[in-house]
């Protein structure tokens, strides 16, 4: 079921910025017995990058009414998708102003994913991610350089393909932000020149904490997978996802999954994840 601005619909106007220039940000969220899990960091995060975008979100209660209306609390689990435009405008890249943003809320059946808890395989892309300080974080509504990474997929035993910008710096993965273990220390890029700051990997930053896992946000080389102990990747729908090996030109194992476990039972403790 797809909402446009509260209202039923399976059609967009054709001048709209977010389909034009993917002129707009969204938030994918999980819905486990009739709950959206984390709804308050997605909305904390989706406000910032509102601002960001120089957009005017909507509020609290309007989004109640959509979810209400989209039947959530009737939900076992589900993804639930929500989109922000600055709206309707004329041909060109000029923002109109006033605008008048558009927002799409939908609900989606839970994706057929196998054992997400049990290790998967993982590749690294040849396309890499394009780098720009501006944007940096925002979940956006442009996600050509995902689109084009996501068609090198190799086969459906991987479960992600990692991303590198032009300088061979891992960022993120093509739906999800990476970590790994090396030498008993957590340590995930910094997102400061590409990449979307996901809910789970805050979520899972604040939690190493509490654990007393050392943790470092830092430039990560591509070359630093070659030494790492652990490797998983985190997102509202995969949790904490371990990855057993990378695939391609230089296959590497990763044996174990020690901190990756600590952190998704307590993510899911938290009730941030399913």
């Amino acid at each position: 079921m797809i909402l446009i601005d509260g209202e039923p619909a399976g059609c967009i106007d054709p001048a709209d910025r977010g389909l034009a220039y993917g002129d707009g940000l969204f938030e994918t969220m999980a819905v486990r017995d009739g709950d959206i899990l984390a709804l308050e960091a997605h909305l904390a995060r989706f406000t910032r990058d509102a601002a960001r975008l120089a957009l005017e979100p909507p509020s609290a209660a309007t989004l109640e009414r959509d979810f209400a209306r989209l039947g959530i609390a009737a939900r076992e689990s589900a993804v639930v998708k929500l989109m922000l435009t600055r709206g309707s405008g004329g041909r060109g890249y000029r923002p109109p102003s006033p605008a008048r943003p558009r927002r799409i809320t939908s609900v989606h059946p839970w994706p057929a994913l196998a054992d997400r808890h049990a290790p998967r395989l993982a590749w690294i892309c040849r396309h890499p991610i394009g780098s720009n300080p501006a944007t940096a974080g925002i979940k956006h509504l442009n996600r050509l350089d995902q689109v084009l990474a996501s068609a090198e997929w190799p086969d459906a035993d991987h479960v992600e393909g990692l991303m590198c910008d032009a300088d061979g710096a891992l960022v993120e993965a093509t739906r999800s932000n990476v970590f790994l273990v090396r030498g008993g220390v957590l340590v995930t890029p910094a997102l400061d020149r590409a990449g979307v700051a996901g809910v789970v990997r805050a979520a899972a930053l604040e939690h190493a904490a509490r654990l007393g896992i050392p943790t470092e946000i830092r430039r990560v080389d591509r070359a630093e997978l070659a030494t790492a102990d652990e490797l998983f990747v985190t997102s509202s729908v995969l949790g904490v996802c371990s990855i057993a090996a990378l695939s391609g030109a230089a296959p590497r194992r990763f044996p174990r999954e020690t901190i990756g476990a600590r952190l998704r039972t307590a993510l899911a403790a938290a009730g941030t994840i399913a």
